[in-house]
């Protein structure tokens, strides 16, 4: 399997209040979300099959962050860069730098400042999350 750096944008239709493991409690608000993340390891890409059938209640164990918001969402786009290099944190922050983010959700082996970024537009979250693949997939990013 290819391995690379994918983002995940959900839709989340009402506000909810979700324990997120070590994060404990967290108020998401009705919207989009984006979460960017790694498959570098053995699996590659497959670690987004592995989500998406957490999010279709086919896999019940709750590993990362993300597997606690992901059972009350639905799909709305994935977004992969196939690559070797470690750019999951480029690649965040350059959403972070057009949309609001969930704090720590998502980075706790790294120092940014999240990984789940939101709008309320989904014409937004898009463009904000292809922008950054391209620009990274460019070379146009700070390491």
């Amino acid at each position: 399997m290819e391995k690379g750096i994918y983002t995940i944008i959900l839709r989340l239709e009402a506000d909810r209040d979700i324990v997120v493991g070590s994060l404990g409690p967290i108020h998401f608000r009705a919207g989009y979300y984006a979460y960017t993340g790694s498959a570098r390891g053995p699996g590659g890409l497959a670690r987004v099959e592995r989500h998406m059938r957490v999010l279709e209640g086919k896999n019940a164990v709750q590993r990362w962050h993300i597997d606690r918001l992901l059972p009350h969402t639905t799909l709305v786009e994935v977004v992969a860069t196939k690559t070797e290099e470690d750019l999951e944190c480029p690649i965040a922050r350059k959403i972070g730098e057009k949309l609001s983010f969930v704090g720590k959700f998502g980075c706790t082996d790294c120092r940014c400042a999240s990984h789940l970024h939101f709008s309320q537009d989904q014409k937004e979250i898009l463009e904000a999350v292809w922008y950054a693949h391209a620009q990274v997939r460019s070379g146009s990013y700070e390491k």
